[in-house]
């Protein structure tokens, strides 16, 4: 068994290395190889560089020769044959046989298959001629083909009225306009040939027409072939028989030449109001008394102030909504009247898919323009090649508003046009910002490649003209809830371009809807809020200075102020004094320098306890209710993350996204403003509220643990943020020291919360520890005099004394200010007393004193810790301000968030380094502590 499976294995391993080689042997024989020197490049050829004797092949991409009497057809790419030579048969380019007439059957028929007799001469191409008035036969009804053809005259007598068609191969009948007139096929004398008309009596009919394109941008005119070709025939059958597609074409004509009228000349618009005001007799078309019975409505009438009365005066019998599931409502549904250049209606259609949008895109995005309450912008640029070849003619376009009215009757409402090309009196009277100077149409067009064509209309054009800005305007009637709207208004601009060197040659486009609303209304309730909020500002203003002239101790406003106002800017500065309440505890022995004995001396008391106050100050400078980071990021995860961005886009939209394939509004300033302003309002007020209810209560309250430490260090804070005003924090220990070991810190807090011990308060058996001071002239001149000591080390070299040391001199000052103070506390100083009391309500909500210090200084009971105004911790509200302000200035200015939360981070984290940096020589230079020791 198992050498018969050996050798089943061998066998099939044969037969598939067999099978394999078969294959590759079959695939080497019949697929093609490709040879190293083969090639794949070659003539690059176009079929007008063919030779006559030469077709194109479309599918070598080249000229190839014709074969024996043939030459190159009409369109080059294939053969035809020689004149005098019949078809025998053809098969395409060169594959036609072609056989010589006989000399007695020298023409060949229309068709090119057959030889036959011409009863006169051959035309170049050796077929059959025939005079003017005749047409050619060569086959009888039946089809027979007859051994010689016949020349027929066609009778143009009144029993027929016929002539040969432009082909010569059929008896047609007449135009009307020769029969009416002269009753037969000729317009003779006295009868008028016109246009290709032949007119009897022309009346008044202006018989010298100016075929005029006129293109004001460029300041250009000259005369058009289409112009020249079809605009008196259509100005001529209009008139005299009021035929509606002649009547459209003219109005055309009158379009593509900006609706521009001179009544001094006859051109397209000059012939257009000659008909209107001619033919009043017919009547109007649905009681408009600009719209004449066969013509086309152009113009809402040529005096000006008519436009403010179309646009605002009657709203739109419906109301419009953002939300709803009838699209009725939703929806702006704009049909137009279509019509070719030629006068012929096209069809009724619906704007939306992007008819008047230039620029492409997804037709989910095109119908976004036609939500109602959707701001819409769209622009591109489109190559002059593409424009050549998608508008061969221009399309034009009578633009209606179709609504549904209470009893669901639909109706349609005209919408007007603001062509800013229009000319009135060689002035661009559209472009005037009143309305009152503005002349209404009503056709649009969005591309014209026909009327700048000189000489052929096969020809490259030598200006085309282009809408390149088409905006559509939305009014909304005031005082109204119910999504009114005024008639909507097209404001068109079309740009002309000179066809120089269209490969090279492009165009911007755009297309935006908008929506207005008159903001009258508006601006006085504005105005009287800002005049009563500016007159309270004022108000406040005033008691404020009143206050800080107080405070400052000044009995007038000077330059000061301005350097008050400067120090603001730059970084207040204040002083502030530590009084160490410790006392010696005993005497030492000390040896005295240079007399080698000793004597005894006061026992010195320890500075750690005022560093440390000190750089515990230094730290809670810049304690803020807020986590700046986590503001910012907060802020602008919602923003970005969440989706809340997506509430300042200009739409109807209230989702907090938006699918990548819709169409995303832009932006309004407004609205990102009022967005980012609520939330970053909102987290801040969050952390605020967070901060005081939890993390101070439970977790660490930095400003009252600072009163605490100051108690326990037995130090109080003398801190005067004005001349005449700051802060007292009364921090000596009821337990009359506090340099002490831990056995007796212990003991000391324990007797304390037994309450075996007086109350910390200034005033005995009270609590009250922080208070406002307002002190009086006399005692700010006695501390200025003892504080010029402690700064004059920062002065000019000259200036110091030369008896000792300037360090000795500070500290000697130093003890004095310490003992000078805590002295003014204890009362020692009569002439520079004190006394305490509350403020009244009132002084309290304006934020000033009423009674001004001037015997004693006054110290107000501060409940409150008033003294964090001088911190970051008292001005939360206007750090969170300053912030908002930053955040949506920047984001205003570059319109992106993220930038502006980095900005606005970077510079919270630099005015904390200015803050703490100037805070530490500020107080190093004020209580003489060495800034080395603050951190």
């Amino acid at each position: 068994m198992a050498t018969g499976g050996r050798g089943a294995v061998v066998a099939m391993a044969a037969r598939s290395t067999l099978s394999s080689a078969s294959v590759t042997l079959f695939l080497l024989l019949v697929l093609p190889r490709v040879s190293e020197a083969q090639t794949f490049f070659f003539p690059f050829r176009q079929p007008e560089t063919c030779g006559h004797n030469q077709y194109f092949d479309i599918s070598a991409l080249s000229c190839v020769a014709c074969g024996s009497n043939q030459r190159q057809d009409a369109r080059g790419t294939s053969c035809v044959c020689l004149p005098g030579f019949q078809m025998i048969s053809n098969n395409g380019g060169s594959d036609i046989t072609c056989k010589k007439c006989p000399e007695h059957m020298k023409g060949v028929t229309e068709d090119g298959w057959n030889c036959i007799s011409c009863p006169g001469g051959l035309t170049a191409e050796g077929k059959c001629h025939c005079p003017t008035g005749h047409i050619l036969v060569e086959r009888n009804v039946n089809g027979t083909l007859l051994s010689q053809a016949t020349c027929e005259l066609c009778d143009e007598s009144e029993n027929s009225f016929t002539v040969a068609n432009a082909l010569g191969n059929r008896c047609v009948r007449c135009e009307p306009a020769f029969i009416n007139t002269s009753k037969s096929c000729a317009c003779s004398e006295p009868n008028i040939l016109t246009g290709g008309l032949c007119l009897s009596s022309t009346g008044n009919f202006p018989l010298r027409m100016i075929s005029t394109a006129r293109y004001g941008e460029l300041g250009i005119s000259f005369t058009s072939e289409w112009f020249a070709k079809y605009l008196q025939s259509s100005a001529a059958a209009c008139w005299v028989y009021g035929n509606l597609t002649s009547c459209q074409a003219l109005g055309n004509m009158c379009v593509m030449n900006m609706n521009y009228y001179d009544s001094s000349t006859f051109d397209a618009c000059g012939l257009f109001q000659f008909i209107f005001e001619n033919t009043a007799a017919l009547g109007t078309v649905h009681s408009v008394s600009f719209w004449r019975q066969n013509l086309p409505w152009l113009f809402y009438g040529d005096q000006l102030g008519l436009a403010p009365q179309i646009l605002s005066t009657t709203p739109l019998p419906t109301n419009f909504s953002f939300k709803g599931e009838n699209q009725q409502s939703t929806k702006l549904k704009f049909v137009a009247a279509s019509y070719d250049v030629r006068g012929n209606f096209l069809k009724w259609q619906t704007l939306e898919g992007g008819i008047l949008q230039l620029c492409p895109d997804t037709e989910m995005r095109l119908n976004a323009a036609y939500s109602f309450g959707t701001t819409y912008q769209q622009s591109c640029e489109i190559p002059v090649p593409k424009i050549l070849t998608d508008f061969p003619t221009p399309t034009f376009y009578d633009v209606y508003l179709e609504y549904t009215d209470e009893n669901q009757h639909q109706y349609i409402w005209a919408v007007p046009v603001l062509n800013l090309n229009l000319q009135h009196k060689k002035m661009f009277v559209n472009k005037d910002s009143s309305s009152g100077k503005w002349l209404l149409t009503r056709r649009i067009f969005l591309v014209d490649t026909l009327s700048g064509r000189e000489n052929d209309l096969g020809s490259q054009p030598r200006l085309i003209r282009v809408a390149t800005q088409i905006s559509l305007s939305i009014h909304l009637v005031p005082n109204t809830k119910n999504g009114n709207i005024y008639p909507p208004l097209i404001t068109i601009a079309y740009h002309d371009i000179d066809i120089k060197d269209p490969s090279s040659q492009s165009v911007k486009v755009s297309f935006s809807v908008t929506y207005e609303m008159d903001q009258g209304e508006a601006h006085v309730q504005t105005d009287i809020a800002l005049g009563v909020l500016g007159g309270l500002a004022v108000l406040s203003s005033l008691l404020k200075t009143a206050g800080w002239k107080r405070r400052i101790g000044s009995p007038m406003i000077d330059l000061q102020a301005l350097q008050f106002l400067h120090k603001l800017i730059s970084q207040i500065t204040i002083d502030i004094f530590f009084i160490d309440w410790e006392r010696p505890k005993g005497k030492v022995l000390k040896a005295v320098e240079g007399e080698g004995g000793v004597r005894s001396a006061t026992v010195p008391v320890s500075i750690w306890r005022t560093y440390f106050v000190a750089n515990e100050w230094n730290e809670i400078q810049t304690v803020r209710k807020i986590n700046p980071l986590f503001q910012v990021l907060t802020v602008l995860f919602l923003l970005e993350v969440v989706g809340f961005k997506n509430l300042a886009l200009m739409d109807s939209s209230s989702s907090l996204s938006r699918s990548p394939p819709s169409y995303i509004a832009p932006y309004s300033r407004i609205l990102r403003y009022a967005v980012s302003s609520a939330l970053w309002l909102v987290i801040g007020l969050i952390q605020i509220v967070f901060f005081a209810v939890f993390y101070e209560r439970f977790i660490e309250d930095k400003i009252r643990q600072f009163v605490d430490l100051c108690c326990m260090s037995n130090i109080s804070v003398f801190l005067l943020s004005h001349r005449c005003f700051g802060y007292y924090i009364h921090g000596r220990s009821v337990h009359g020291h506090a340099d002490t070991n831990m056995e007796e810190m212990n003991m000391n807090l324990k007797r304390e919360a037994e309450n075996l011990c007086s109350q910390r308060g200034l005033v005995p058996n009270t609590d009250g520890q922080t208070f406002q001071i307002a002190i009086s002239s006399q005692m700010r001149q006695h501390y200025d005099r003892i504080h010029e000591t402690l700064t004059r080390k920062n002065g000019p070299a000259r200036l110091l004394s030369s008896s000792g040391s300037t360090f000795e001199q500070s500290v000697k000052a130093y003890h004095t200010m310490n003992k000078f103070l805590g002295s003014f506390i204890d009362h020692v100083h009569k002439e520079m007393d004190y006394f305490i009391k509350d403020k009244l309500l009132l002084e309290r909500i304006l934020g000033m004193e009423f009674m001004e210090p001037m015997e004693k200084s006054i110290f107000y009971n501060d409940e409150g810790y008033s003294f964090s105004s001088v911190l970051y911790y008292g001005n939360e509200a206007t750090l969170l301000i300053y912030d908002l302000m930053f955040f949506c200035v920047v984001d205003l200015a570059c319109q992106n968030f993220i930038l502006a939360a980095f900005l606005t981070y970077l510079q919270q984290e630099i005015f904390r380094f200015i803050r703490n940096a100037v805070g530490q020589k500020n107080l190093a230079s004020k209580t003489l502590v060495d800034q080395r020791f603050l951190i």
